[in-house]
């Protein structure tokens, strides 16, 4: 069963993300920032993942801590539910429209953190969200997860149509990375 329950409690936040990599899409979502939910919830519906995530966060500060520590959580349960990669496709590309928008992201569950984000916004808020904060959760999802995820913004007006092109984008590129297809480790180095 490639499934995970992580829990992290933080001077600023308390989360608790539940995944499963061979679900139906089904989540429940409460971050306590709506736009996020939604996000997620995309998320986990392209992706494929039973998603649970539970967070009570600093909020009367800002949305970073909240963003950032999901992303952290989120990674951390995704390596645990990956496991020792044996079989998976390793890689994941999806390009997708989201009305004008057009976004691109690639993944490789490769052992190795790294985090290309070429994205820009119209607007510094997107209702209580920073739009700089979904770049905090994406490094906090690839530094935890271990993983090499490439997102880049084509074009696009709409700052909700990009950042959910780039979610919807997240999720069908990291179940196609993580789908089984053989029953070996795809690394000539034998070891992600």
């Amino acid at each position: 069963m490639r499934q995970s329950n992580i829990k992290r409690i933080t001077n600023e936040t308390s989360i608790e993300v539940e995944i499963n990599l061979d679900g139906s899409g089904k989540t429940e979502i409460d971050t306590g920032i709506g736009f996020l939910n939604h996000m997620l919830t995309l998320f986990g519906f392209h992706g494929g993942f039973d998603l649970k995530i539970k967070c009570i966060g600093d909020l009367e500060v800002d949305s970073h801590h909240t963003a950032e520590d999901i992303g952290i959580t989120l990674g951390q349960a995704f390596k645990e539910a990956i496991g020792d990669k044996k079989g998976v496709n390793r890689y994941g590309t999806m390009l997708l429209p989201m009305d004008e928008a057009l976004a691109r992201v690639v993944v490789d569950i490769s052992g190795r953190p790294y985090l290309v984000y070429l994205l820009d916004f119209n607007r510094a808020m997107i209702k209580d969200i920073s739009t700089e904060d979904f770049k905090e959760f994406f490094k906090g999802f690839v530094n935890n997860s271990l993983t090499t995820l490439h997102i880049e913004l084509l074009y696009g007006e709409n700052d909700h149509h990009k950042i959910e092109g780039i979610f919807k984008g997240f999720g069908r590129a990291l179940k196609s990375a993580s789908r089984i297809t053989s029953s070996t480790l795809q690394s000539t180095k034998g070891n992600l």
